[in-house]
């Protein structure tokens, strides 16, 4: 779907005009040299940092959202679902990261899977592998804001501060059929498309239906909470009480 020619990338807004395939190479590349750095400095042991991740249906402006709350976190990087699909979805992005991962923290990936999906750890295929390679690859270089692909069920519980935005589905239209600049209707039939999406894909890689309430820290309801500055504001408060503003 199109407008003005520009195709609808789920999950963006106005304001982001770099290509997600640069993004993604740039985010690998910068992981890539902290790795050689620490090999430099002997350092062995996996951390992840303590991270911010949003989960939503598609039209809620958590995107606008996390940068707002990433100028107040001191430029805390915004990794959204483009990115992740870039490296998910690229054999060589995504075999690279899990390699360099691997190599840094021999036997760590493994443990990961098998505490995510038990006996089946194993049974998922080079999707699953490579998204969660590039969650933990970039959690583990420094305090991040994920924006989508269920990254608060990959990430430990006690290092993320889990967000779901929800909104009823004609804020959700209204929104959308603003930025393609398109009719309600067509507007409409985007998003149960995505949604459509966004369901496949929990189901097959997480078997969950939808996403349960208790899985979050918060929950924000963007009809009653349409400024998006407020709710920037909310969440680094909620982050800040909860891991200090330094992340630490």
């Amino acid at each position: 779907m199109t407008a003005k020619r520009k195709p609808y990338i789920p999950g963006t807004y106005a304001k982001r005009t770099p290509s997600g395939q640069q993004i993604a190479e740039q985010a690998v590349l910068e992981w890539e040299k902290k790795r050689l750095s620490a090999i430099k400095k002997k350092a062995a042991k996996a951390r992840v940092t303590n991270c911010i991740a949003f989960s939503r249906k598609i039209g809620v402006g958590a995107l606008e959202i996390a940068d707002r709350v990433s100028e107040k976190l001191d430029g805390m990087q915004v990794i959204d679902r483009e990115i992740l699909e870039q490296i998910a979805g690229s054999h060589q992005l995504g075999e690279k990261t899990v390699d360099s991962f691997d190599e840094r923290y021999p036997g760590t990936m493994r443990e990961f899977f098998s505490l995510l999906f038990g006996e089946k750890s194993f049974t998922h295929g080079d999707y699953l592998r490579y998204l969660a390679g590039a969650v933990y690859a970039l959690a583990d270089a420094e305090a991040t804001i994920f924006v989508g692909r269920a990254a608060h069920l990959i990430l430990p519980r006690e290092r993320v501060m889990a967000i779901r935005f929800i909104a009823s589905r004609e804020f959700r239209i209204k929104r959308v059929a603003g930025i393609l600049e398109v009719t309600e209707d067509a507007a409409a039939r985007e998003i149960d498309r995505v949604d459509g999406e966004q369901r496949d894909f929990f189901r097959k890689n997480f078997n969950k239906k939808d996403a349960s309430p208790y899985e979050f820290d918060m929950v924000i309801n963007r009809d009653y909470l349409q400024d998006a500055k407020a709710a920037a504001e909310i969440v680094t408060a909620a982050y800040t009480e909860k891991f200090g503003k330094s992340g630490s």
